[in-house]
């Protein structure tokens, strides 16, 4: 999609362009072209019934907010009032939430238009989105490849140009590495600056909520617009939303930025190659640029798989067949508690249910763990030691380009190794965001990511809007 958030909602807003005229170029889109099965839902009447709601607001001379007439998709994952919300899994069949997220509630207060609900990996499982129930999405810029997950969904249908804005969320890296596979902004913010209030848990400690969208900008807007205390959830920050949107126009010269050696190594050349030109050019924006290296990165992944498994393994204890959802019947309650998660969940959550069990059984608990909660403090720990003498860090968001289809589906271990760059900053619940930043030897996009400090959202997108405005492109889809 040309138009940005941003243009978007300043026509709309000034009455140049209604907002039914935008969301029916959005679904036209969707209809003519959705092969990559982007989409598990399309919501048509209910979001045209919206724009048309705008529409009127502006001719009373109502202002109807930062996101006008914005078409905007979310991940399934999200409770949307009435609207069937599964998380890819079949044991949320059937399952129609009778509230809204707080994410929800804010993009509608601020003049967005949901026009449909994202494939996913089940329950945010995934690096691919190959673990949905209904099939894997495919990326839009290689048919015969991966968009990567677990908000491959979101990512695919901001690249494809559906939707210019779309929710995921990201609790080892899914949404900043679906966002890199498919060359759009991926943003992970600050652990408790969104409300995690009707987003259905993986890992209570990690889950966070984020934008992706085809610039810098228009995540700075929305995730200005999604921000902020929310009572409903005990995990959120109360305090003062940093700037965002404004960021974006302040010059990096000055910033300190440390190229993490971690976050190159073991990528593939052509991905490294991009980082370290995306840190010549924040170098000749005149940031000071040094290489760092903080070894306790190399460590994250193994304590990652540990905790959210563990995490998840509790979460998921809800879906049992009695309350809501799938219910497959049996002899007993017992029996039907069994036959209802056998035939509800995919083989990848499974994985992971039984992992996290084990990993939580007596006699394993402080042999794993326990001993993760100190790994994971231990990597906050390296981050804390890196910022006391850079205002950011740089490194890849990926360690390859999307691969193709299948290619690590029989072998969880490396499909667990696309994860290794971004869960850092998940254990210290610090912001990041991956940016396009070129093309590898076969055309397909690579990001590049920056992290920031606790609540450095502002310098974050600063050094982001940077890159962006240097970044070489990737190409036109195929």
């Amino acid at each position: 999609m040309s138009d940005s958030v941003l243009a978007i909602a300043a026509d709309v807003r000034t009455g140049r362009r209604s907002a039914r005229e935008v969301v029916e170029a959005s679904l036209a889109r969707i209809a003519g072209g959705d092969d990559i099965h982007a989409f598990l839902e399309v919501l048509a009447d209910a979001a045209l019934s919206r724009a048309d709601e705008i529409d009127r607001s502006v001719a009373r001379g109502d202002d109807p907010g930062p996101l006008a007439g914005v078409p905007v998709a979310l991940k399934d994952n999200m409770c949307t009032r009435g609207i069937a919300t599964t998380c890819s899994s079949r044991i949320l069949e059937g399952w129609r939430p009778p509230y809204d997220a707080t994410v929800v509630e804010r993009l509608r207060q601020a003049g967005a238009v949901v026009v449909g609900k994202t494939n996913m990996d089940e329950f945010a499982m995934g690096s691919s989105t190959e673990n949905s129930c209904t099939g894997p999405t495919l990326n839009p810029h290689d048919r015969s490849r991966v968009p990567g997950g677990s908000s491959g969904g979101s990512a695919a249908s901001v690249a494809a140009g559906f939707v210019p804005l779309a929710l995921g969320s990201d609790t080892g890296g899914s949404i900043r590495q679906p966002a890199a596979l498919c060359g759009v902004v991926g943003v992970k913010p600050t652990y408790g600056l969104v409300s995690r209030y009707g987003l259905v848990a993986f890992a209570s400690s990690l889950d966070q909520i984020g934008p992706l969208s085809a610039s810098v900008a228009d995540a700075a807007l929305c995730l200005e617009v999604i921000a902020g205390h929310d009572p409903r959830d005990t995990t959120s920050l109360d305090g003062p939303v940093p700037e965002m949107l404004a960021a974006t126009d302040r010059p990096v010269a000055g910033k300190r930025v440390g190229l993490v050696t971690e976050l190159i190594e073991g990528t593939a050349p052509d991905v490294a190659a991009r980082v370290r030109e995306s840190a010549d050019a924040l170098a000749e924006a005149g940031c000071s640029v040094e290489e760092i290296s903080i070894p306790q990165f190399r460590y994250g992944l193994s304590a990652y798989y540990l905790i959210a498994p563990a995490e998840a393994s509790s979460n998921l204890a809800r879906f049992d067949g009695v309350r809501y959802g799938l219910r497959v019947d049996a002899q007993d309650v017992a029996a039907m508690n069994v036959a209802t998660r056998t035939a509800g969940f995919g083989p990848e959550v499974k994985r992971r249910i039984m992992l996290g069990t084990y990993a939580l059984s007596a006699g394993y608990y402080d042999q794993y763990y326990a001993k993760a909660q100190r790994v994971r403090t231990w990597v906050a720990n390296g981050f804390a030691d890196a910022y006391t003498r850079f205002d950011a860090l740089i490194g890849a968001t990926t360690p390859t380009s999307a691969f193709r289809l299948g290619e690590h589906t029989a072998d969880p271990l490396e499909m667990y190794r696309s994860d290794t760059c971004t869960v850092p900053a998940n254990l210290a619940g610090h912001p990041a965001i991956s940016v396009p930043f070129g093309a590898d030897g076969d055309g397909l996009p690579v990001g590049v990511q920056i992290l920031a400090p606790p609540l450095g959202e502002d310098t974050m997108f600063t050094l982001a809007a940077a890159l962006e405005r240097v970044a070489p492109g990737v190409g036109a889809s195929r």
